[in-house]
């Protein structure tokens, strides 16, 4: 075998692989362009081709839907995660599957780091604790908890005696 022949057939393989590889880069971009990409803690609008008769969460603990009308769709993330919708009309025709990206949103937020433990805080203008999943335990449990406690009085009314009241 001459070292010309050998150059060409190892031209070919790098051209081949080189092929393959931009087929596999465009796959992946054609498949992130249909994904529905929801920020946890946040809903995204999903309009329909035509209206729904029914709706599939493929797994129900990352994200919500409910159906504003027949083919307007709110999707709320609610863990981070991957999962997918499907939509039916009346006949059981599917009238649309997509994947649905649960991410967080890094705008404004601000991440305090201590080794493996980690604590989040949105910065609007000032900086408050948030309960965001993947925190410190002890923080998240305190922020939860905290939390909690401002809703049940916001739905009291504040109505409730306080303490050394009369």
């Amino acid at each position: 075998m001459n070292g010309f022949t050998h150059t060409s057939r190892l031209g070919r393989t790098i051209a081949l692989g080189m092929m393959v590889a931009g087929f596999a880069v465009a796959a992946a971009g054609a498949g992130k362009a249909e994904d529905l990409i929801v920020k946890y803690d946040q809903s995204q609008l999903l309009r329909l081709p035509r209206p729904a008769a029914e709706i599939i969460i493929g797994n129900p603990t990352i994200a919500d839907i409910s159906v504003q009308s027949g083919n307007l769709l709110v999707i709320t993330g609610k863990t981070f995660g991957i999962t997918n919708i499907i939509a039916l009309d009346a006949d059981r025709n599917v009238i649309q599957d997509q994947r649905v990206l649960v991410k967080r949103d890094e705008s404004k937020v601000v991440n305090l780091q201590r080794g493996t433990q980690r604590q989040s805080y949105n910065c609007t203008p000032q900086c408050n604790p948030s309960i965001t999943i993947g925190d410190e335990q002890k923080f998240f449990d305190a922020v939860t908890a905290a939390s909690q406690k401002k809703v049940n009085f916001s739905s009291s009314g504040g109505d409730s005696p306080q303490p050394g009241s009369n």
